[in-house]
């Protein structure tokens, strides 16, 4: 299984991304996990990540796709992969169709959270105020919707073209969505 997990930053993707990737016995990668170990650890990828996480802006594709390329070429996602927050432009949504070409497969499902938007911001809000989250002050919030807006929100338009976009509400408890989630697919949790 190959899925895209998409949805503005605060909808659940971090929290679904591991519950359905576990399901499918295939890794959750996310970039944003990997821009945060690599700025905790101070490497050359991170120190530049960290300034355009800090300014509320995306990460460069040159570096991002290079991340993600070298990660989906690990043993483990050999059988498949769920990717959270990648692809996030249409340039990368080009890059990830080769590397996925290339190894002879296809996406199975691009699953869209949608959430209002205020809720986004109290949910991010709250996630900084308990976990200290440098990134996550309301000026830089409201710009992260602004940058997904703008620049994400078109590749759902590409995938539901492409006939695999699963649109799911992201409101109500992680129970709630993740049970949506799978309604969607067409699987059938273990209990």
């Amino acid at each position: 299984m190959r899925l895209i997990l998409m949805g503005p930053p605060g909808a659940g993707k971090g929290t679904q991304a591991q519950v359905v990737a576990d399901h499918f016995g295939i890794p959750a990668i996310s970039t944003g996990d990997i821009f945060r170990a690599n700025v905790s650890q101070g490497s050359e990828l991170g120190v530049e990540a960290q300034r355009f996480m800090d300014a509320g802006e995306y990460v460069p594709d040159e570096i991002t796709n290079r991340m993600v390329r070298n990660r989906i070429d690990e043993k483990d996602a050999e059988p498949g992969f769920l990717l959270d927050g990648y692809p996030r432009t249409l340039a990368q949504v080009e890059e990830l169709d080769g590397m996925i070409k290339f190894t002879g497969h296809a996406l199975d499902a691009a699953v869209v959270l949608t959430v209002d938007p205020e809720e986004l911001v109290a949910r991010l809000l709250q996630r900084a105020e308990s976990s200290g989250r440098s990134d996550d002050t309301e000026e830089v919030i409201r710009r992260r919707q602004e940058v997904y807006t703008e620049q994400t929100e078109p590749l759902i338009g590409v995938y539901r073209d492409r006939g695999i976009l699963v649109e799911v509400d992201g409101m109500g408890t992680v129970d709630e969505v993740t049970k949506r989630i799978f309604e969607a697919l067409d699987v059938i949790p273990e209990s």
